[in-house]
């Protein structure tokens, strides 16, 4: 199976419909946005994401966007369905995308003759695979699943900034499987695909999609670990929760990612799948505690950042009424400009109302940051500009940018290094202070 199609064109949707044309396969794309179509076609990348722009110009020849997702599968052999599910106010996806899109699938499907595999990627709750995509494509196609398509759940573990290289270099691939020929389909494609050599977990797609959120609020539940361990270490003299949570990394049965005090998680996907996964408790009349617990402490973590501040300030003689503050970093992570949950978006926004003056910067994230600050604050053109005349500097995100500051030359701000990414010489003669200390 050489032509596959990716039905969305978002930032996941369109990496993906790029890394597999790069690797040879006919690539037909399908979105709903007609000037994206259009970039696309014309080699451009209408999304801005790492490596992604060289992509779509490199793999042009094997790439083609349509509006008409029908076009789409009936020039494939696989079909990846990358829509947004978006959450609803308990917590839980919605389905009203992606039974959209399985509508379109199903009407394309109805016209052929050869078997055709079609992958859910986008997030779900668990049994959408099986009781409600299996039911559309079957009763819409008027084709039976296994013998005349196939389907399967195969979401992607990837991180906005780095979804190239994540997708290409998977820790592993889950591949929840209507039946063996499917899941085996899946797998070739990707051994073709991926740049180093993946495990496979192949499943069925109720327990492709209980792993997927599961994985997550595992994660969320390393990160808030950490930075609960850095809460206790800031109570005690000497005591340093880089080194503690250091340690405990070494350890094979934790391991040494995500276990790192600093910010809470955002972005959006950590904070909807761990949501989610107590959502999806309650929905069977149980309650998942430690999800719920991990998202209550991790949306602490900014007032913790906040009382931090206020500490600082009143210890150098300040009172933070009366105090310039700037905080350097505004995403939910280094290299995207995405806000969605980000908390160093959510410490300036705090801050604003307790500062005498606020001042931010952020390599990326400007722009989508002033319809949450307007005209409250005063947008630096650069970190250096931005530490002009401060009291304190938080430094929110560890963006590479920000590991040449040199607090030398600003010996009147006291620093407050969330990330702990400044090397400070205990010669030079600065007011610097990293979190979980």
């Amino acid at each position: 199976m050489e032509r596959i199609s990716v039905i969305g064109l978002g930032k996941l949707g369109l990496c993906i419909a790029g890394c597999f044309a790069d690797k040879g396969y006919k690539v037909w794309g399908a979105d709903i946005d007609i000037s994206k179509i259009e970039k696309i076609n014309q080699g451009l990348s209408p999304i801005d994401e790492t490596g992604l722009a060289a992509l779509i110009k490199k793999a042009k020849k094997n790439l083609m966007a349509v509006k008409d997702c029908e076009q789409a599968v009936s020039q494939s052999d696989v079909s990846f369905v990358v829509v947004a599910t978006p959450s609803l106010a308990d917590g839980s996806f919605s389905n009203e995308y992606l039974e959209k899109a399985l509508q379109q699938v199903a009407a394309a499907l109805k016209k052929k003759k050869s078997y055709h595999l079609v992958v859910i990627t986008s997030t779900v709750m668990p049994q959408t695979t099986e009781k409600v995509a299996k039911f559309i494509l079957e009763k819409s196609s008027g084709k039976k699943c296994g013998k005349d398509f196939g389907l399967a759940y195969n979401p992607e573990f990837i991180a906005l900034g780095s979804v190239i290289h994540d997708f290409l270099n998977p820790d592993f691939i889950l591949i929840g499987e209507a039946n063996e020929k499917d899941g085996d389909i899946l797998e070739g494609i990707y051994k073709k695909t991926c740049e180093n050599s993946p495990r496979f977990a192949r499943m069925s797609p109720l327990n492709a999609e209980i792993a997927k959120i599961s994985l997550n609020c595992y994660v969320t539940t390393k990160i808030t670990f950490a930075n609960s361990v850095a809460a206790i270490c800031e109570k005690i003299k000497g005591a340093d929760a880089g080194v503690v949570t250091g340690a405990l990394g070494l350890d094979s049965r934790i391991g040494i990612k995500y276990i790192r005090p600093g910010l809470g998680y955002g972005g959006p996907c950590f904070p909807r799948d761990n949501v989610a996964f107590a959502a999806l408790a309650r929905i069977l009349e149980s309650r998942a505690k430690l999800a719920e617990m991990v998202d209550e402490v991790n949306r602490d973590q900014v007032l913790r950042v906040l009382e931090r501040v206020k500490q600082i300030l009143s210890f150098s003689g300040k009172d933070i009424k009366k105090s310039r503050i700037a905080v350097l970093g505004l995403s939910y992570k280094p290299n995207t400009p995405i806000i969605e949950d980000a908390q160093a978006l959510e410490i300036a926004r705090i801050l604003v109302n307790e500062a005498s003056g606020v001042t931010v910067f952020d390599p990326q994230a400007m722009e989508n940051s002033l319809s949450i600050l307007g005209g409250r604050v005063r947008y630096a053109k650069n970190a250096k500009d931005a530490l002009k005349g401060v009291d304190l500097a938080v430094i929110a995100v560890p963006w590479e940018d920000f590991k040449k500051i040199d607090p030398e030359a600003c010996k009147e701000t006291v620093f407050l290094d969330c990330w702990k990414i400044l090397k400070i010489s205990k010669k030079k003669n600065v007011h610097y202070l990293g979190v979980g200390v």
